[in-house]
């Protein structure tokens, strides 16, 4: 086989192509996209074209060996089966040790997460003549400036918010039994709903401050949430910054671990998974702020009560693909409802029509150029990434399902079609 590598330009820059004859059609599927070599350190590039010169001589090689069937005579059935009890074993119990070790491989997701999308911004600096340690250091402490800063802002309005919410959700529910869209349900379906009811259960549960402890599970239990919150926090921050640093080394001791004649395609699909788990990231995180941030705006100016600690609500649930934003609407609307029916209308129209923007104008701008997933199996990705580990599932599911994806479409379907 003849390997010819050549130069070409395409939107993600230019990038190396292998040309192989016949005998590996695979290689020339229209499908299999090349790293770009620029964006790679000079030992991983190194590592790649000794890769590209292994693959030559490996496919040589596979020209000179003709296929063969070899038939499966079972020689020794008790071995066999011991074999065979032995690895179920071994799978059964590392599937233990996975459930047992969840919340660390959680930590080291969120981690992994976070680094990747702090990556371009380091290798940006880096192509223009800043040093990699020094890269890592700015980004990171940006990084840290950015969070702490908008936590000191949002954090003492939580707080504020919050006592305010515990003493004055009482009256909320007592005024809304004087308004006239709620006398107008009383009217049309109180013989089958008990309104006063509801209101007085409301207003009992509220008015009692032991609910509100019972709800955060106890004054100590939201301690030692808080407490374990604030050290996940800590951990993840501190993985993220030895992934940061250490990133390239480890993606270069995984490609060794790969044969040399196949490491080709590996770095291809390695390079390209990173860079999209890390622009979703990124991506996904400026969709929530700019749906927090106006969705903040408009509540402030309809008057939605305690509007920045619903805006801190908005942003943590469009972090949710798909039905992130529904779940937010529901929740504005719900809170503008104390305030009025037309507030709740005003709202729930709003985030309709910015649905529409974002889905439309925003999304395809931000994100369609890094991910690109079909809406069923977005779907069907965030209800298994949330039965499966909750919260972060979901939102690592869309990055999970396009590497699913990319990896079927420039492995496996190739291969198929050179049978």
């Amino acid at each position: 086989m003849r390997n010819i590598l050549r130069r070409s330009h395409r939107e993600t820059g230019p990038v190396i192509e292998t040309g192989a004859s016949s005998g590996d059609a695979a290689e020339e599927h229209p499908d299999i996209v090349h790293v770009d070599l620029e964006q790679l350190d000079a030992e991983t590039r190194e590592m790649y074209r000794q890769a590209v010169t292994a693959a030559e001589e490996d496919a040589k090689e596979e020209t000179k060996r003709q296929r063969t069937l070899r038939e499966f005579v079972v020689r020794s059935p008790f071995q066999l089966g011991f074999v065979l009890t032995l690895g179920a074993l071994t799978a059964i119990l590392v599937g233990q040790m996975i459930g047992q070790l969840s919340t660390i491989i959680m930590y080291v997701v969120g981690a992994l997460f976070i680094a990747l999308a702090l990556e371009p911004v380091v290798r940006w600096l880096e192509r223009h003549n800043v040093k990699r340690p020094l890269g890592i250091a700015i980004v990171f402490a940006s990084f840290l400036l950015i969070v702490g800063g908008i936590l000191a802002v949002v954090i003492p309005m939580i707080a504020n918010q919050v006592a305010t919410l515990v003493r004055t959700a009482p009256s909320y529910f007592n005024g809304i039994t004087g308004e006239e869209w709620y006398l107008s349900l009383k009217e049309r379906f109180g013989s089958y709903i008990d309104f006063d009811g509801l209101i007085s259960m409301g207003q009992d549960f509220v008015g009692k401050p032991e609910n509100w402890a019972q709800v955060a599970g106890g004054v100590w239990q939201a301690g030692v949430g808080i407490a374990n919150g604030l050290t996940a926090a800590l951990i993840v921050l501190i993985l993220s910054l030895y992934f940061l640093a250490s990133l390239q080394a480890t993606k270069r001791a995984f490609y060794s671990l790969t044969p040399r004649s196949n490491r080709v395609r590996v770095i291809d699909i390695t390079e390209q998974i990173t860079k999209s788990v890390g622009g979703y990231v990124n991506g996904i995180v400026i969709l929530a702020l700019i749906n927090a941030v106006c969705g903040f705006i408009m509540m402030t100016i309809v008057k939605v009560p305690f509007a920045g600690l619903v805006a801190v609500g908005v942003f943590l649930l469009a972090l949710i693909p798909l039905f992130g934003s529904v779940l937010a609407t529901v929740l504005v609307a719900g809170v503008a409802l104390f305030e009025s029916p037309t507030a709740a209308i005003i709202a729930a129209v709003y985030y309709l029509v910015y649905m529409q923007l974002e889905a439309y104008l925003l999304t395809p701008r931000i994100m369609n150029r890094v991910v690109s997933v079909p809406g069923a199996l977005v779907v069907i990705g965030a209800l298994a990434g949330g039965t499966l580990l909750g919260l972060l599932g979901a939102l690592i599911s869309i990055p999970v399902t396009a590497m699913i994806l990319m990896i079927i479409k420039q492995v496996w379907v190739p291969r198929q079609e050179q049978l």
